[in-house]
C-alpha cells in the first residue's frame, strides 16, 4: 500500500513517503487544520483490521501523547478516516543515526551525548511504564543542532502488558513485535530489527524493560564500533546470533574509557537477571563521564553495577576510605562468628605516585588475612618497577627499596613476607621492608605458592614442572612433571592446597587452538602423583575455603564447586564476576583473593588469545593495517627484499608460512605432521631455515627448505637439545643458533655450512660462539657479518650484548636497563631491541642504539627511546621485525589489555564468599 503526494487522509496531506519503521509507511504530511509538517504512519490493513490490536493501540497511543519529554518524538494523535488508521507524530528533521553511522565510528564524545538523550528518552518512557521495544538506529533521529529524538513508539508496550502475557499461555505471540514478520514489509527492516532484538525476544518470551536496556547497549556499540554487533543472512540467522554470539570487544575503540566498556557488557548479559535493570543508572554514568568526574566521584563501572543503596555511598576520596575502614573493622574482627555486613565493592587508588604493572604476568596479591596488598608498579615509563605494600586501613602504599625489576608477588602463609620475581631469580622481602633474599634461579615468572612447612612451589624454567623450595632458600625438587604423552605445556600458576592435599595448577596443549589458555586445564595432584581434571577450558585457578575453585575463562571469574577430599568438581561452574584483566597468551590473570574472603582485582578486558592481524608501527607510533586477518602468528621475519614475509602460524600444529605484501596473499611453506617453528632467511631470500620435531621427535632440530614451499626440507642437525635458528651471516657460510643445554640454559651455536648456502656443501658441526653458565640467546649477525649480538642473563637480567664474529675480542654492553630481541638496521649504523622493562600488559617499547667502529672497536652509545608506543611481546617469541628500510616495524596491535595506561585504580570486593556461596551453592 502506498499513497501519491497530495492525498488527503483526514485533514492530513501526504507530502512524500520519508521511510518504513515499525507496523507501517511514514509519510511526512501537512495539517490543514493547524497549517504545520507532521510525520504520519500508515498501518497496514492486517493490523487495522484486528480489533483487539487497535485497541491495545489507541489505549497506548493516549499514554504516549501524554508523554511529553525532549529526547521523545512527541505522538498527537490517532487518525482514523476513510478506513485508514495512522499514528500522527512530531516530524523530525535530521539524519536517522542508521545513515550516520554507516559513515563510519562515531567520535566518543559526540557519542556519549548521543547515548545520553537516548537514555534520557527511555527513562521517560520507563517512568511512566512504557517500553519501546524496538530500538534501533533507524528510529533515531539526530538534528542538525544535534538534538536526539527516539522515534517509533509504536511497538511501544506497557508494563502491565507484560504481567498480562504471564498469566496468560501465547498472550506473547500476539503482541506487535517483530515475532509477527507479516507486521512489516520491507526483509531489511526485518533483519534490522532482529539484530536489535533482546534475548529473551528473539525466543518469543515476555519483555520487560530490560530490553530496551540491551537495544541501548547495541546502539551504543554500534555507535562507537561503526560496526553492526549481530549480523546474518536470513531472520533466522540473525536471531541466532543474537542468541548465541558474544560481542567482539575488539571492534571498540582501544583508547575507550573503562567506565563505558564496563556499561556496554552490562547492558549486554543475555541473561536478563544479570542484565542492568535501570536505563536510569546508564544516564548517570554517562553524565559522570561527560562532566570529567573522577573515579573517586563516581560508581567505578569495571565492576557490576550496584544496587541504589549502595551507589549512594559518598564516593569522594575520604568517603572510600572511610567506607573502607568501617568494612574492615567489622570484617577482621577477631573470632568474627558470621558476616556482619553485605557483600560490597568499591575502587580505591593504589596509593602511589605511580602506575600497576600489568605484565604477561601477575601483578598483585592480597595477604591472606585481607589486610595488606602488595602490587607491582612504577613511577615513570621506562623506570624499574618496584613492589609496593599498601594496607587498606591506610591511604598511601610504600614502596619496597631493593626489589626493582619485580614480577608475580605472592604472600607467605603467615602474611609476613611476599615472595616474587625478579632478575632471574626467586625472591623475599618482609612486608615492613628490608634487604630481599635470593632463594633459587626462576628466569621465567609463572607465580609461586608457599605452603604450611615454609617451603615454596614454583615453575622453575621454561620447560618442565613444578618444583619445591625451601623459604630459606636451596636446591629445589620437583613436585609434578610433564606428560609428553599429553603434550603438556608447562605447569603453572601453582597453588599448594590446605592440608597437604596436594597442589592446584594451570597447563595447556601443545595442540590447542588459537585462543591460549580459554583451552588450558586446571589438574590437582595429590600426594603421591595422583591428578584429577577440575576445570577444562580456562585458567589461574584458586581453592577457596568455601569449598570452590575460582578461574579464569576470556575475561570473566568462573566458580567451580570443588570437593578438596577427593579432588574431585562437586557441581556445574557458573560465572561470578567479569571484567578482570588477564591473559590468555601466559595464563595470568589480575585478582587475588584472601583467606577471609577480600577480593581485590584490576578491572578491565581480557587478552583473549594469541590470534591477532599485523600491523605497521612508525616511529610516530602509529599503526596501520599490514595483514589484517587474525592468525596465532609468531617469529615474523622480512625477507632481505622486504617484499615478504615469513612467520610460523599455530593452529593445531604448527607451520612456516609466507605471505606476500604486494598480492596480500599467504602461502604455506611446510606441512609435515609436525611442528615447524622459527622461520629465517636465507641472505639470497630463496630458503628458510627453522626448526621442527619431524620424525615424532619432542626436540627440535634445525631444517632448510625452499622458501616456495617446494622440494624436501633438508636436515641440517641432529641433536637431543631442542635448538631454535635465529639469524644467517650475510656470506650465507654461517648459521648462528640457540640451544638448550640441560637443565634449561641456552648457548648460542654456529653451524657452518660448508660453503655457500645452495651450494651443496654439507653442514659441519656446530660450535659454540657463547657458553658460559648464563643463558645466551637471540643471536643476530650485523649487516657486515663482523659483528653478533646476542642476549644474555650474565648480569641475572636480560641485557643485549655484542661480540666480535668470529672472533677473538671482548663483548660490548649494549643495553643499559635490560633487553631483548636485538635487530640490526640494515640502513644506519644502528641496533634495536626490545626495552627490559614492562610498559603494561604483554607490551614493551623499542630502544635504539647508534654504534661506530673506530680502529676496529666497537663503540655502542646511550640507548634512547625509538618511539613512545608499546609493542605486544609473548615470552620467548618474537612478536615483530624490522623492515629493511630501517623505518618501520611489523608488530601485533595492541588492544585495551595491552597498552601502557596509568592503572591508578583497584578494585575491592569485601565479603565475596557470601556472594560466591549464593551464586555457586555446592551440591552437598
Amino acid at each position: 500500500m502506498g499513497f501519491a503526494p497530495g492525498t488527503r487522509i483526514g485533514p492530513f496531506i501526504i507530502d512524500a513517503r520519508i521511510g518504513a519503521g515499525g507496523m507501517g509507511e511514514v509519510y511526512r504530511a501537512t495539517d490543514s487544520r493547524l497549517k504545520r509538517q507532521v510525520a504520519i504512519k500508515v498501518l497496514p490493513p492486517l493490523f487495522a483490521a484486528d480489533a483487539d490490536r487497535l485497541a491495545r493501540l489507541h489505549r497506548d497511543a493516549v499514554l504516549l501523547a501524554a508523554l511529553i519529554h525532549p529526547p521523545l518524538a512527541a505522538m498527537s494523535g490517532l487518525e482514523d478516516a476513510d478506513g485508514v488508521k495512522a499514528l500522527v507524530m512530531e516530524l523530525v528533521e535530521g539524519i536517522d543515526l542508521a545513515e550516520r553511522i554507516a559513515s563510519g565510528p562515531i567520535p566518543f564524545d559526540e557519542a556519549l551525548l548521543i547515548a545520553k538523550q537516548i537514555a534520557e528518552a527511555l527513562e521517560a518512557a520507563h517512568e511512566r511504564g512504557i517500553i519501546h521495544r524496538d530500538l534501533k538506529p533507524a528510529n533515531i533521529k539526530v538534528r542538525p543542532d544535534g538534538a536526539v529524538k527516539v522515534l517509533d513508539f509504536g511497538l511501544a508496550k506497557l508494563g502491565d502488558d507484560e504481567a498480562a502475557s504471564r498469566s496468560q499461555p501465547g498472550a506473547a505471540a500476539v503482541l506487535p513485535t517483530i515475532t509477527s514478520p507479516a507486521m512489516l514489509s520491507a526483509v531489511g527492516m526485518v533483519l534490522g530489527t532482529a539484530a536489535y532484538m533482546s534475548p529473551e525476544q528473539a525466543r518469543g518470551y515476555p519483555a520487560d524493560k530490560r530490553a530496551d536496556i540491551w537495544a541501548f547497549g547495541v546502539v551504543v556499540f554500534e555507535m562507537l564500533s561503526g560496526r553492526r554487533l549481530f549480523t546474518g543472512d536470513t531472520i533466522s540467522d540473525t536471531l541466532a546470533s543474537v542468541l548465541k554470539t558474544e560481542p567482539d570487544w575488539h571492534l571498540l575503540p582501544s583508547t575507550l574509557d573503562t567506565r563505558l566498556r564496563a556499561l556496554l557488557r552490562w547492558c549486554l548479559e543475555k541473561d536478563p537477571k544479570r542484565r542492568l535493570r535501570d536505563i536510569g543508572d546508564a544516564r548517570v554514568q554517562i553524565d559522570n563521564l561527560l562532566a570529567g568526574r573522577a573515579d573517586e566521584d563516581a560508581p567505578h563501572l569495571s565492576a557490576p553495577i550496584a544496587p541504589t543503596w549502595k551507589r549512594v555511598l559518598p564516593w569522594t576520596a575520604a568517603g572510600v576510605l572511610a567506607v573502607a575502614v568501617a568494612a574492615m573493622l567489622v570484617l577482621w574482627a577477631p573470632r568474627r562468628t558470621a558476616s556482619a555486613v553485605p557483600p560490597f565493592r568499591l575502587s580505591t587508588r593504589i596509593g602511589a605516585d605511580a602506575s600497576v604493572v600489568f605484565t604477561p604476568v601477575d601483578a598483585l596479591s592480597i595477604s591472606p588475612h585481607g589486610d595488606v596488598i602488595a602490587f607491582v608498579a612504577q613511577n615513570a615509563p621506562g623506570a624499574a618497577a618496584l613492589l609496593y605494600v599498601r594496607r587498606l586501613t591506610q591511604v598511601q602504599a610504600t614502596p619496597l627499596a631493593g626489589t626493582d625489576d619485580a614480577e608475580s608477588p605472592f604472600f607467605s602463609a603467615d602474611g609476613q613476607w611476599i615472595g616474587y620475581f625478579a632478575r632471574g631469580m626467586l625472591k623475599k622481602v618482609a612486608v615492613t621492608g628490608g634487604a630481599s633474599v635470593a632463594l633459587c634461579e626462576a628466569p621465567i615468572p609463572r607465580g609461586g605458592s608457599w605452603d604450611g612447612n615454609d617451603s615454596i612451589v614454583l615453575l622453575p624454567n621454561r620447560t618442565g614442572g613444578l618444583v619445591r623450595v625451601s623459604a630459606a632458600g636451596g636446591t629445589p625438587e620437583p613436585v609434578t612433571s610433564i606428560l609428553l604423552g599429553n603434550e603438556e605445556l608447562t605447569h603453572r600458576w601453582p597453588q599448594v592446597l590446605p592440608g597437604g592435599k596436594g597442589v592446584l595448577f594451570t597447563t595447556g596443549s601443545r595442540t590447542a587452538n588459537a585462543t591460549g589458555y580459554n583451552d588450558g586445564t586446571i589438574l590437582a595432584q595429590s600426594p603421591s602423583g595422583a591428578r584429577t581434571v577440575v576445570v577444562r577450558g580456562g585458567y589461574h585457578g584458586q581453592y577457596l575455603p568455601t569449598g570452590h575453585v575460582v578461574y579464569i575463562h576470556d575475561g570473566t571469574l568462573f566458580a567451580q564447586p570443588f570437593d578438596l577430599d577427593r579432588l574431585e568438581p562437586d557441581g556445574p561452574a557458573v560465572p561470578v564476576l567479569e571484567g578482570v584483566i588477564s591473559n590468555a597468551g601466559t595464563a595470568s590473570a589480575q585478582f587475588s583473593i584472601s583467606a577471609d574472603g577480600t577480593l581485590v582485582y584490576l578491572p578491565g578486558p581480557s587478552i583473549a588469545g594469541p590470534a591477532v592481524p599485523i600491523h605497521w608501527m612508525r616511529q610516530d607510533g602509529k599503526t596501520t593495517p599490514l595483514r589484517a586477518t587474525r592468525a596465532a602468528w609468531d617469529n615474523l621475519q622480512f625477507a632481505p627484499a622486504g617484499d615478504r614475509l615469513a612467520m610460523q602460524i599455530t593452529d593445531r600444529q604448527s607451520d612456516i608460512w609466507v605471505y606476500d605484501l604486494a598480492r596480500d596473499l599467504i602461502t604455506p611453506v611446510t606441512a609435515d605432521p609436525a611442528d615447524d617453528t622459527v622461520p629465517v632467511w636465507t641472505p639470497d631470500g630463496r630458503q628458510l631455515a627453522f626448526a621442527s620435531t619431524r620424525g615424532g621427535r619432542k626436540i627440535a632440530n634445525l631444517y632448510l627448505q625452499l622458501a616456495d614451499g617446494t622440494g624436501g626440507a633438508e636436515r641440517l642437525t641432529e641433536s637431543p637439545n631442542a635448538q631454535r635458528p635465529s639469524s644467517w651471516h650475510p656470506g650465507g657460510r654461517y648459521l648462528a643458533f640457540e640451544e638448550v643445554v640441560p637443565p634449561g640454559q641456552s648457548d648460542v651455536m654456529i653451524l657452518p655450512m660448508g660453503g655457500d648456502v645452495g651450494s651443496g656443501g654439507k653442514p659441519g658441526k656446530p660450535t659454540p660462539f657463547v657458553n658460559s653458565a648464563a643463558h645466551e640467546r637471540q643471536p643476530a649477525f650485523s649487516p657486515d657479518g663482523r659483528w653478533l649480538a646476542f642476549v644474555s642473563d650474565q648480569s641475572r637480567r636480560d641485557e643485549v650484548y655484542v661480540r666480535p664474529f668470529p672472533g677473538p675480542g671482548g663483548q660490548s654492553q649494549i643495553s643499559a636497563s635490560g633487553g631483548m630481541f636485538p635487530t640490526w638496521s640494515r640502513t644506519r649504523h644502528e641496533i634495536f631491541y626490545s626495552s627490559g622493562t614492562a610498559t603494561g600488559a604483554g607490551s614493551r617499547q623499542f630502544m635504539v642504539v647508534s654504534y661506530a667502529v673506530v680502529e676496529g672497536s666497537f663503540r655502542a652509545q646511550k640507548p634512547i627511546l625509538w618511539s613512545t608506543a608499546p609493542h605486544q611481546t609473548r615470552g620467548p617469541q618474537r612478536m615483530f621485525d624490522l623492515h629493511p628500510d630501517g623505518m618501520r616495524f611489523a608488530v601485533a596491535p595492541l588492544d585495551d589489555a595491552e597498552i601502557a595506561r596509568n592503572v591508578d585504580h583497584v578494585s575491592v570486593f569485601f565479603n565475596f564468599f557470601d556472594e560466591l556461596r549464593r551464586l555457586a551453592p555446592r551440591s552437598r
